[in-house]
């Protein structure tokens, strides 16, 4: 059964794709594009779970 909760959840895929995007460009500056990739992954995928454990931690709150 769906929790009834009004609450929307907090979404972490902007963080994500803006990571991305600002790894690349920063690695292509640096002619390291592919570098770049996967800092911005690794910094996307950091902050996506940080996103996603705070907004698990404030709905079970409630």
């Amino acid at each position: 059964m769906a929790n009834s909760s009004s609450r929307s959840p907090m979404a972490g895929g902007f963080l994500l794709s803006l990571s991305l995007i600002v790894g690349v460009v920063a690695g292509a500056v640096q002619g390291q594009a592919s570098i770049g990739f996967l800092a911005g992954l690794a910094v996307g995928l950091v902050l996506l779970t940080t996103v996603w454990l705070v907004d698990r931690r404030r709905s079970r709150r409630r």
